[in-house]
């Protein structure tokens, strides 16, 4: 293979004495038995996406490494310095298991200090959401969280947060990527101020459990919580630095943790992806539940912001919910508690995204509170917390198996999110109810809706161009019936304009631009279609609905809107 001559270009940029001996060895063997390999490493920058700077290890400038992230920080101490004249500037760090994430970290620590700056690195690795809580809690100017999520193992990442706990988010993140493009790999000061570096750990380990606990806790009796049997595991991850501490200390001692996936291992032996989305990856943990007779299994990715969840349904059999069952309900629960306590008054709202479960809109408007909507990604309900000062966040999520709850923490929290779902989940049990039947109920009363995803992936910058192909021809030949179903309104992110198929009229999307299309179909069916923002995927949501009369009818309605679903995928061809 031909190696295209602006990727040697950038290579031989790599090949100066800027960078170190072993960057200089990887590249010259890539260049002599691995020609593709280098032109997947060069062929891009690493670009800020719905969950930050996310790649595959290794070095270039679409990698993760020791210059890509140091450049990054560079850039980011840069337009700390200019956003905050004057100002003593403190950052705080956090890092998962992943490989490489504790050496990055102080990397990336080693700059901030070299350009003066405070820096709070955790002593061990911690969860997303404690980072989250850290900045606020310690109040700094930044935060950073080395971590891929639940990536395969050779990925990591790097997630920026501003002052408020929030990731980055318009018109911030495109004047920092700016300042960051305008660097020179050899204006990066890797000289450490190692007086500047401060490790934290137990102390803000206390805070933020302390915090969760005010947050999570709705005065579930005491032998509700001992009837209540838990399975949990961190999928090798971060949660279990807080988690089983949160659950005892909240009087829950009726848990059973997995035990091969406890330790913390970048590797993930036990699964095929620490991706709580997944089945596969509950699978050892709903074994346990079955021999134990657990009531609820909960499993968190490895940074612990994601969480899954299986419970019994009505025949005792462990069945796995999705992001967008989990979120309506420990948001009708939130609701509910607020409203007992006499907490709404028109002045609340809940967070959602466009790709998630319109039920949100309706348990809003039961309990008279507003539902606010933004792109997909945490950083966007985030960011209504902060532009609406006068109002109070309840709670709020999205359909990749993230929830937050209250405003203490600004990121999706699987720490906080589990302690609620065992309050919700032990106050049914000791009504003889479930999380299966309370699920139910709210089909009853506002409509049974199902969620279906399919994620195609496509690797490299051949996948990148195909799914850039696929959104082009959605875009250049909308659909104008689906399932015999017409097309009434199609929604473009990217072109700003929502356009009713069947009037013609069509008017301005208020939300920031993004690469996102909506079809609406005259039966309530909603499918959405966009590439994902941190991995080589494109991404399809479907959102069927219809009444629910009885409890007893559940599976004949759930059958008829499974064929539904299947019906719209085969039209499309994208099984």
């Amino acid at each position: 293979m031909e190696i295209d001559r602006s990727i040697l270009d950038k290579v031989n940029v790599w090949l100066t004495p800027v960078f170190d001996n072993d960057t200089h060895a990887s590249l010259q063997e890539m260049m002599a038995s691995s020609p593709k390999e280098l032109e997947d490493s060069f062929y891009k920058n690493l670009e800020f996406g719905t969950g930050g700077m996310r790649g595959i290890m290794g070095p270039g400038t679409n990698r993760i490494n020791k210059y890509t992230l140091g450049k990054a920080t560079q850039g980011l101490s840069d337009y700390l310095r200019t956003s905050f004249p004057g100002e003593e500037l403190k950052v705080a760090i956090a890092y998962d298991c992943r490989h490489n994430s504790d050496t990055l970290a102080k990397v990336v620590a080693d700059v901030f200090s070299a350009n003066g700056i405070k820096v709070y690195l955790f002593e061990e690795l911690r969860p997303t959401p404690e980072l989250s809580f850290a900045v606020k809690h310690l109040n700094c100017h930044a935060g950073i969280v080395l971590t891929a999520s639940h990536n395969p193992p050779e990925y990591n990442g790097y997630k920026v947060y501003w002052q408020d706990g929030g990731q980055l988010v318009p018109p911030q993140d495109k004047e920092l990527i700016a300042v960051i493009e305008a660097l020179e790999y050899g204006q990066i000061n890797f000289n450490a101020d190692e007086t500047l570096i401060e490790y934290i750990g137990e102390e803000i380990d206390r805070a933020f459990l302390r915090t969760s606990l005010v947050n999570a806790s709705f005065n579930t009796p005491q032998e509700a919580k001992d009837a209540l049997k838990i399975v949990y595991t961190p999928l090798h991850g971060t949660s279990v630095k807080s988690i089983p501490d949160l659950l005892e200390n909240a009087g829950y001692s009726n848990v059973h943790i997995v035990a091969e996936q406890a330790k913390p291992d970048g590797n993930f032996p036990t699964v095929k992806s620490p991706n709580p989305e997944e089945p596969e990856a509950l699978a050892m943990a709903i074994a346990l539940a079955d021999e134990v007779d657990a009531d609820i299994v909960v499993g968190t990715d490895p940074d612990s912001d994601r969480l899954g969840v299986a419970v019994r349904n009505g025949n005792g059999i462990m069945t796995l919910l999705n992001g967008n069952q989990t979120m309506v309900l420990m948001t009708h629960f939130l609701l509910e508690q607020w409203k007992k306590q006499g907490r709404i008054n028109g002045k609340q709202f809940i967070g959602s995204t466009i790709v998630s479960t319109p039920m949100m809109m309706e348990l809003a408007t039961a309990y008279d509170v507003e539902c606010k909507v933004g792109l997909t990604g945490f950083k966007w309900i985030a960011k209504m917390i902060k532009d609406f000062p006068e109002q109070e966040f309840i709670g709020g999520g999205e359909e990749s198996f993230g929830f937050m709850v209250g405003d203490k923490v600004r990121d999706k929290d699987a720490v906080t999110s589990t302690l609620l779902l065992c309050e919700i989940a032990a106050q049914a049990k000791a009504n003889a109810s479930s999380l299966f039947q309370e699920l139910l109920k709210l089909s009853v009363e506002f409509g049974f809706y199902k969620e279906y995803l399919i994620s195609l992936t496509k690797k490299g910058k051949e996948g990148a161009e195909e799914i850039n192909a696929m959104m082009i021809q959605m875009r250049e030949n909308p659909l104008s019936e689906i399932n015999g179903q017409r097309v009434i309104m199609v929604e473009d992110y990217k072109a700003s304009t929502a356009k009713n198929l069947l009037s013609g009229e069509e008017e301005a999307l208020t939300l920031p631009k993004s690469d996102v299309l909506i079809y609406y179909l005259e039966d309530g069916t909603k499918i959405c279609a966009r590439p994902s923002g941190t991995e080589p995927k494109i991404k399809f949501y479907f959102s069927v609905n219809e009444p629910l009369d009885d409890v007893k009818n559940f599976k004949a309605v759930e059958a008829s809107l499974d064929e539904k679903i299947q019906n719209i995928v085969e039209e499309m061809n994208l099984r």
